[in-house]
């Protein structure tokens, strides 16, 4: 197990910071029939005066068992954005520390340090998609804080390499943080299932991509004990709403239709990859561990206009490094997958 301080990389102030209790808190309900007259709610129950459990027990017990992991090594967000802020304000102090971040990749890791004042140190992947590992390590000095990995990477499609990712692990000398939002459509395993081998790991998933509940927003952190203490002590009491935690405990407790809805997505793509080589203006397909696919085309903004105008939206990726006319596509209903190869088909033949 590596060996590793992580109350050296917390931030002077979250050190001594103590948390905001709730009513809700305070008191711990012991399955009588109470009066509760300490939260100053509206006292006529409609499903929804009552303010939710800020420790969204029941969930995490749900999501522990599924993944098979302890629930206390668990931090729900409003949305990963909600947690990765967290994880910033936790461990970064403004205008003094950097994080690093490996474009291409998801747009927020910057839009979160320039928020909280934080430096970005980019090292561009490999022309493969790869981490750069001696080139990663070499950039980091004392102040760099966290390492962003996201895998599988948005929006190349692919999972790195468990090599370098181990390296990375044993040798910064900071917080890594594997985004793992697309791992229910990869065949890799999660680092779920290596959390205690490295204290500085965390790991944040969601309930967005494979269990379809984008609109609650619900973002999941595992992490070790010491970092998840940190992590709710900054967090606000009430982040995740009382309708949120019920849509999410009935959908993980539905594992037999979320894993038929990732077959279906899995069988989707498949078919869609089949039917891109056929359109002559894409010159290369990414594989991809995603439920979406990266291609290359002759001329990203010309061929994304003009699916938009055929009603078809996709993502234009052409301004981001290493992704110069690349569009991502991703993978829709069987319906929506035939529309837009249809409509690519017809473009081509234009």
């Amino acid at each position: 197990m590596k060996t590793i301080n992580i109350n050296s990389l917390i931030r002077e102030n979250i050190k001594t910071l103590k948390p905001y209790s709730s009513a809700r808190d305070e008191y711990k309900a012991s399955g009588s029939e109470m009066v509760f007259l300490d939260a100053n709610e509206n006292p006529f129950e409609n499903g929804v005066n009552r303010y939710p459990d800020p420790k969204q027990t029941a969930v995490k017990v749900a999501l522990a068992e599924v993944k098979n992991c302890n629930p206390n090594n668990i931090v729900l967000g409003n949305g990963s954005d909600e947690i990765l802020d967290l994880i910033f304000r936790a461990f970064c102090e403004p205008k003094k520390d950097n994080i690093i971040t490996l474009p291409p990749t998801y747009g927020m890791y910057n839009v979160l340090a320039g928020i909280n004042d934080i430096e970005t140190k980019e090292v561009l992947l490999s022309e493969s998609f790869e981490p750069k590992e001696d080139e990663i390590l070499n950039a980091a000095n004392e102040n760099s804080k966290i390492l962003f990995l996201c895998s599988p990477n948005n929006p190349t499609g692919n999972s790195f390499d468990n090599a370098t990712v181990e390296k990375l692990l044993k040798e910064f000398n900071g917080i890594i943080v594997i985004d793992e939002a697309y791992i229910d459509f990869s065949e890799e395993e999660s680092w779920l299932n290596r959390l205690e081998e490295f204290p500085n790991l965390i790991i944040t998933q969601t309930l967005s991509k494979a269990y379809g509940m984008a609109g609650i927003r619900l973002g999941i952190c595992y992490a070790s004990l010491a970092i998840i203490e940190i992590l709710n002590r900054i967090k606000p009491p009430y982040n995740v709403n009382l309708l949120t935690q019920a849509y999410a405990l009935e959908r993980i407790q539905d594992q037999e239709g979320v894993q038929l809805e990732i077959a279906q997505i899995q069988n989707n793509k498949d078919y869609l990859t089949k039917a891109l080589k056929n359109v002559n203006f894409i010159t290369k397909i990414f594989p991809s561990d995603a439920n979406f696919i990266l291609v290359k085309v002759d001329d990203a903004n010309l061929r994304y206009n003009q699916l938009i105008a055929k009603g078809v939206v996709i993502r234009n990726r052409t301004t981001q490094p290493l992704c110069e006319n690349c569009l991502r596509l991703t993978v829709g209903t069987e319906l929506e997958n035939k529309k837009l190869i249809e409509e690519l088909l017809a473009i081509s033949k234009s």
